[in-house]
């Protein structure tokens, strides 16, 4: 028996996803490292990120598609064609997408409140804590309306 599912989290995360993939899609095609509203990133950074990592196109081209994978993965969550992806499956790729962002949010919060020397503002903060709330209220969501 499936329980009535909250689907706005699922969503809203869907459409956050999207603009994700679309800001690192610009910064892809201008090979810019960063995020459109992020800090800047010195020069010094785009040559450590090419030695250290990978090049910065490829390495923001990989986030756009991280990006639209990921929106994928919440709209599963709401739709009939998730509901034939097995349980268990589903919620390790959302808890690891729970981890992720949520690593992603916590550098950004602590940046954002405490100062880190990144340059993220309290603003930013706050849209990663928003962020990564909206994404456990999606896993949670979809774990509560399929559970047996």
């Amino acid at each position: 028996m499936e329980r009535h599912q909250v689907r706005w989290p699922a969503w809203t995360m869907a459409v956050l996803f999207v603009g994700y993939a679309a800001g690192k899609a610009v910064y892809a095609a201008q090979g810019r490292l960063g995020f459109p509203g992020g800090p800047a990133v010195p020069p010094s950074e785009y040559e450590r990120y090419a030695r250290d990592v990978m090049d910065v196109t490829t390495a923001q081209w990989s986030a756009v598609v991280t990006g639209v994978l990921a929106a994928a993965l919440v709209l599963l969550t709401v739709t009939r064609p998730g509901r034939r992806v097995p349980r268990l499956l589903m919620l390790v790729v959302l808890g690891g997408a729970l981890l992720a962002v949520g690593a992603g949010a916590v550098i950004v919060a602590a940046d954002g409140f405490i100062g880190l020397g990144v340059g993220w503002q309290w603003y930013h903060g706050v849209a990663g804590i928003v962020v990564m709330a909206l994404l456990a209220a999606t896993t949670w969501s979809y774990a509560r309306a399929t559970r047996r």
